[in-house]
């Protein structure tokens, strides 16, 4: 099953949160227990430094086990940082067993704040 394509509007200094569930084709959550996760987002996809990083290691991923639920949650001091207007990112996640799954890919764009 290929990656689902999508675009994030990411608000400048307000907390970025998306809740996403991961089925099989049958519309059955998949079971994610023993999976870590990663997130990177770049200017360009050949950048060498993203200009955030998301994992289940740093918190910004969390993955609910046997409800199949990926939470991508970046607090607003993290957002407020974000410089980049736009660019590119994939989600991956990574089975015990080391099996890689691309669940999302797409572009973002940050929506600069206002109120500072």
């Amino acid at each position: 099953m290929g990656a689902a394509t999508y675009h994030f509007k990411i608000e400048q200094g307000s907390t970025f949160r998306v809740d996403i569930t991961y089925k099989d084709e049958s519309g059955d959550p998949i079971d994610l227990n023993g999976y870590s996760a990663r997130m990177q987002l770049r200017r360009r996809i050949d950048d060498d430094e993203p200009v955030l990083e998301l994992t289940t290691g740093n918190g910004r991923l969390v993955l609910g086990g046997d409800t199949g639920s990926v939470e991508i949650n970046v607090n607003a001091s993290d957002t407020e940082g974000l410089d980049a207007t736009e660019g590119v990112y994939d989600l991956e996640l990574i089975s015990g067993a080391g099996i890689v799954d691309k669940l999302l890919r797409g572009t973002f764009e940050i929506i600069r704040e206002v109120t500072r």
